[in-house]
């Protein structure tokens, strides 16, 4: 293995580590986060339309 072919294994390597971190800190933190988000906010319209109707 000369040290071209070493430098883009070591390329390769980076990126894909990079990517598998990227979607473990997408699936644990920033999903749910949108998704408590999104409930919280569709409860907050509901309250405030059953408030505008009585």
């Amino acid at each position: 293995m000369d040290i071209q072919q070493f430098l883009g294994f070591l390329v390769f390597m980076t990126i894909f580590t990079m990517g598998f971190w990227l979607m473990i800190f997408l699936i644990s933190f920033v999903v749910p986060y949108w998704l408590f988000g999104n409930i919280v906010e569709h409860f907050k319209l509901k309250k405030e339309a059953k408030k505008l109707k009585s």
